[in-house]
């Protein structure tokens, strides 16, 4: 049987739910939202005259629900035409609608009498072969399926979701002993495919994998800090990046999280488990008295951190959990910390601090790291089938860089197990037997393949094909042509792929050289050119550091020729005689936006934050990002119809001078950066493959690079216009006078200089206007300390 799912629907319009709804809309799926009835008016509702059989009031609770995903930040919607995607309703009124849906997820009380009877209903109304899941995460999903008819236990399963559901990777599925096999399949293909997830397989078990693990974990380093007598700041100064997790750390992630949502997942296993687990479980007297203060986190305003305002700015102050008052924010600086600091590989950064006995800090890694492996081990089997998943669900669900068993792996098993036993702990036998074997690793690398240590032996891991992860394909086929700035690799079927390396990706005469050596490369031996990378980002944009010490050297020859160069690479990369797609994702700024523009096609990952933010530092875009946004848009209007020359121009002014930057690919669509020809990878695994397949497909089609064009401008009148709504904005507080002088460079080039309206300029023209803008911009002592303040503060200084 093909299976699709075309609608959805989902049962409660709680934050979660409204974001899960909302999710399946980003990803262009109608759905239904239902919630329960109101039983009261509001005082509002009463003054309008309404009752409680008036629609609005008995759709009160989803409707109001599908409003407040506006309001939230991050945002769970990729553009506000996802909302037009969600229905809203209520379960008495709009429950035969059901039977038009293909996918109804659960999303109501964590309570599985109430989980139990709205499956009942569920089960009523459903389509024969419709899946039903539940986003629970601490109920047994066998159980919530008991009872039902045999229809809703074969298409049954849970589906737990991430919070929140837009950004977080992770999605666990959970299948019943009922559950048909091709619905599982179909459902962890749907995840990756359609979705955009990591899904993994979990057994049916209390909080699943990530969550049994994590909260695990965090409760270990809690407890650890009480021990030790370490403060809140200090344990989240060496238990984030230092050591492979997450920003936020312990402390900073139970904040995230909710401290009410913590304990009670941390509830829900210790009803479940027995002995030493279940000690671990207890949660701390002290956290349970914050609960009790209402000092739950980010959404009460306090947490473990509490933020005030005050003269100079806001200052973070830590939770003292002896004395419940807040003071200044403590980090633990030993020799180790400095030590591992100074290292970049990430292996490396733990054997500095595990191996630094009686330092403070190496105490509490390894204290905290110790009981994290062993327990994952004891759960191998329980929770997961694998080690795979288990890495998996902690990479994706609690943005750990490698998972339990890649860092068992990185700090060295066996030397590790051996310290365990010296220090009394019980290591699982199959961790011993495999070391007995010989086996020194849980994964192992062969020719750009991996292999997991699985029941005694290792066992290939196998990979969705859409997943090209460039670290195994140049293990497997090495690199064409390299510097220091970019990388040519083979991606296989006559595709070659361009891949930035340098420092946040910035763009530098290395980059511009490859990208240049890549399209003659292409030209001569292959079908086309992917641009993308698997770094944090995309690209930032140009090497800003690089240009502001040339400004302030005055070396505006050199600046010059640089820019030229940028500037000729735009122009290759949209006249190349192959296909060129670039495959942005996540911060893809300035320059980065500036090489991704001119391609044949954009394959853009969802989460695309791409703008033209050069005005931030002071400066105008430089390497022809300006004339390629003004070109998309009027690309965008209909073809024999009169348009407007001033109001295009001034729509890009308003965009580039207020350094605009999309909250998603969608968005960067709206604001003009991708038209029709352009693509969205809601899965950002499968970005290069989507990109990859693009540029076979243009190839196919014979691709035939455009033709050069004569770019019609505004002119005086929309330089006038242009600058009128500069200096408004100048009079009215909201811009300085280094503003102003910004936005008639950026005006100047726009209209094409000051000639008649409607003239036709070359585009080698307008980059000549970008390019004398930029220079004598960059020339200003206030550009320069704008500049200076980016670097050092990594955010925008208005002087």
């Amino acid at each position: 049987m093909k299976r699709s799912i075309k609608r959805g629907a989902v049962i409660g319009s709680g934050v979660m739910g409204s974001s899960i709804a909302a999710h399946l809309a980003n990803t262009g799926i109608p759905t239904m939202m239902l919630d329960i009835v109101p039983r009261e008016l509001t005082e509002r509702e009463a003054k309008q005259g309404l009752t409680l059989e008036d629609e609005t009031v008995r759709n009160r609770s989803a409707r109001d629900s599908k409003k407040a995903l506006l309001k939230q930040n991050p945002s769970p919607i990729a553009t506000k035409k996802s909302l037009d995607l969600i229905q809203v309703g209520n379960l008495e009124d709009d429950i035969e609608a059901l039977a038009d849906v293909d996918w109804i997820i659960e999303v109501v009380v964590e309570d599985l009498d109430v989980k139990q009877k709205v499956y009942a209903t569920i089960d009523k109304y459903r389509q024969e072969g419709a899946i039903v899941s539940s986003n629970t995460s601490g109920i047994s999903i066998e159980a919530m399926a008991e009872g039902r008819s045999e229809d809703f236990r074969k298409h049954f399963l849970g589906t737990h979701f991430f919070n929140p559901p837009r950004y977080m990777k992770l999605l666990e599925i959970i299948p019943t002993e009922a559950t048909d096999p091709d619905v599982l399949a179909f459902m962890k293909t749907f995840g990756e495919d359609v979705l955009g997830k990591g899904v993994v397989e979990a057994k049916d078990t209390p909080n699943f994998i990530a969550n049994r693990i994590g909260t695990y974990g965090l409760l270990v380093t809690v407890q650890e800090m009480l021990r030790g007598g370490y403060s809140v700041g200090e344990v989240d100064s060496v238990t984030g990046t230092l050591i492979g997790r997450a920003k936020s750390a312990t402390f900073r992630t139970l904040d995230v999280v909710g401290l009410d949502t913590f304990i009670h997942v941390a509830d829900n296993v210790h009803k479940e488990v027995e002995g030493a687990e279940r000690d671990v479980f207890q949660v701390p007297d002290f956290m349970r008295k914050m609960q009790e203060k209402g000092w739950i986190g980010a959404k009460s305003g306090q947490g473990f951190y509490l933020k005030q305002k005050g003269k100079n700015g806001s200052t973070i102050y830590e939770l003292n959990t002896n004395t419940f008052d807040y003071q200044d924010r403590q980090k633990l600086k030993t020799n180790a910390t400095e030590t591992a600091k100074q290292e970049k590989d990430l292996a490396k950064k733990l054997k500095t601090l595990i191996n630094a006995k009686d330092d403070r800090a190496g105490d509490l890694v390894w204290s905290v790291l110790k009981p994290v492996f062993i327990y994952s081990a004891e759960l191998t089997g329980t929770i997961a089938d694998d080690i795979v998943n288990i890495d998996q669900a902690m990479k994706w669900g609690f943005g750990w860089e490698v998972g339990p068993f890649e860092t068992w792996d990185a700090i060295g098993v066996r030397e590790s197990v051996e310290r365990m036993q010296e220090e009394g702990s019980s290591v699982p036998d199959w961790v011993l037997n495999m070391l007995e074997s010989g086996k020194e690793t849980f994964y192992r690398r062969e020719n750009g393949d991996v292999y997991f240590y699985n029941n005694g032996d290792y066992k290939q891991e196998h990979f969705n094909p859409k997943n090209i992860d460039l670290k195994l394909l140049k293990d497997k086929k090495g690199v064409v042509k390299a510097n220091g700035g970019a990388s040519l690799i083979d991606l296989g079927d006559g595709v070659l792929g361009l891949e930035f390396h340098s420092q946040g990706n910035a763009i530098g005469p290395d980059g511009i050289k490859m990208v240049n050596e890549a399209i003659d490369e292409v030209n001569q031996n292959y079908e086309g050119l992917v641009i993308g990378n698997q770094g944090n980002h995309f690209s930032a944009g140009a090497h800003l550091g690089m240009m502001l010490m040339a400004a302030q050297d005055e070396d505006f020859v050199e600046l010059d020729m640089v820019i030229r160069q940028f500037q000729n690479m735009g122009l290759n990369i949209k006249y190349a005689e192959k296909p060129i797609v670039t495959a942005p994702f996540n911060t893809a700024v300035g320059g980065g936006a500036e090489v991704a523009l001119p391609a044949a096609s954009i394959q853009a990952s969802m989460e695309t934050y791409m703008g033209l933010v050069e005005p931030g530092v002071g400066l105008i875009p430089g390497g022809g990002g300006t004339k390629e946004l003004y070109l998309k848009e009027l690309r965008h209007l209909p073809k024999g119809v009169d348009f407007d020359l001033t109001k295009v121009a001034a729509d890009v002014f308003e965009k580039v001078a207020t350094a605009n930057v999309s909250a998603s690919a969608e968005e960067a669509r709206e604001n003009g950066f991708l038209n029709n020809n352009d693509a969205v990878s809601v899965n950002a695994d499968h970005l290069l493959h989507d990109a990859k397949q693009k540029v076979l497909a243009l190839a196919k089609a014979g691709y035939q690079p455009p033709k050069r064009e004569k770019i019609p401008v505004a002119g005086d009148a929309g330089y006038g216009a242009m600058l009128l709504g500069a200096k408004s904005l100048k009079f009215s507080g909201y811009a300085s006078d280094h503003d102003l002088k910004v936005a008639e460079k950026l005006a100047y080039v726009l209209s094409g200089g000051r000639i008649k309206e409607g003239t036709e300029i070359d585009e080698e023209t307008m980059l000549d206007l970008e390019r004398e803008a930029f220079l004598s911009l960059i020339a200003e002592p206030l550009t320069q300390q704008r500049m200076q303040h980016m670097l050092t503060k990594g955010k925008p200084l208005r002087n």
